[in-house]
């Protein structure tokens, strides 16, 4: 059957807010500090990742300098806001510092694929309603605004938390790409996870469901889970 398809347009530069999280282009300049003071001493962050640790804030903002200027993927600064204050009240105050950066990568506007990865998240951000929000504004983005039709999700099969987070953002697992890739002078195999547009509207009403404040008690602790919105 013909689908009738046309091509999208690839990430552009964006500002991306929402209650607990704003997300706005890296810029070195801008956020190599405040990203630097989020993760030094944690080398951990960067098991997974293909760059890093880096011995220094020289160091990081050189190579988040190559991560800004890069014509294959667009990275995001992820900037945690006060809960429940929205970034474009007039009585709110400036969102926190960037605490990390993810992007849209391996992107191919002619077949409306796109992945999300290169996730850097330092310890304020794990485990936290900004780091999903951060996740579900980026979906939205790629499915309401840009019309994608494919969302990827990829990781080394052995990271555990990675294949985790995946399943719980509401990404299927599709299989394990064998020898995949080599990073850091070790063999990859990548675990391959993906949502599709026309999963995307029982995603959406999953996420804005677990993100309503009142599915927070007085400390902040959600009631359902993520897992449990999505069935």
């Amino acid at each position: 059957m013909a689908l009738h398809w046309k091509p999208v347009q690839p990430p552009r530069p964006v500002t991306l807010r929402g209650p607990s999280v704003s997300l706005e282009p890296l810029d070195a300049d801008r956020h190599s500090s405040a990203i630097w003071n989020g993760v030094r001493a944690h080398d951990e962050v960067w098991t997974w990742l293909a760059d890093g640790p880096y011995a220094s804030e020289s160091a990081l903002h050189a190579a988040l300098a190559e991560k800004q200027a890069s014509q294959n993927a667009l990275f995001l600064a992820i900037l945690p806001t006060p809960y429940g204050q929205l970034p474009d009240s007039p009585n709110v105050s400036c969102p926190h510092p960037a605490a990390g950066y993810a992007s849209y990568m391996r992107i191919e506007p002619a077949h409306g694929v796109v992945e999300v990865g290169n996730i850097l998240l330092s310890p304020i951000l794990q485990r936290t309603t900004a780091a999903t929000e951060a996740m579900y504004l980026m979906a939205r983005h790629v499915f309401d605004d840009l019309g994608y039709r494919r969302y990827e999700w990829k990781c080394n099969a052995e990271n555990e938390p990675s294949r985790r987070a995946a399943l719980r953002l509401g990404f299927s697992f599709e299989g394990i790409f064998r020898q995949h890739m080599v990073i850091k002078d070790r063999n990859r195999d990548t675990a391959w996870f993906a949502m599709l547009d026309c999963e995307w509207p029982e995603r959406k009403r999953a996420f804005e469901a677990w993100l309503d404040p009142e599915n927070f008690d007085e400390r902040g602790v959600q009631k359902n889970s993520l897992r449990a919105s999505l069935g």
